[in-house]
């Protein structure tokens, strides 16, 4: 098993942050490759951060009314 870093992407230009609205998943959980995480605010949209991987979320990083710049680990999966 290995650890895999998700980051909050840039989803369009322009988009330096995002607030995170809550999550749907927690620490234990099972997740498959394109299912929501979280939930998060930008300035513009709110839209729902998927994950790149399936696996397994070991650690959230970034608290539910956080904000967090893009590029920045939202939350460990190990897959």
């Amino acid at each position: 098993m290995a650890r895999y870093d998700v980051r909050l992407p840039q989803w369009a230009m322009g988009m330096n942050e995002g607030t995170v609205l809550q999550w749907y998943k927690e620490v234990g959980d099972a997740v498959a490759k394109e299912e929501p995480l979280a939930e998060i605010e930008t300035a513009k949209a709110t839209g729902d951060l998927e994950s790149p991987e399936a696996g397994t979320v070991v650690e959230i990083v970034a608290a539910v009314g956080e904000e967090v710049p893009v590029g920045d680990v939202m939350c460990v999966l190990e897959i």
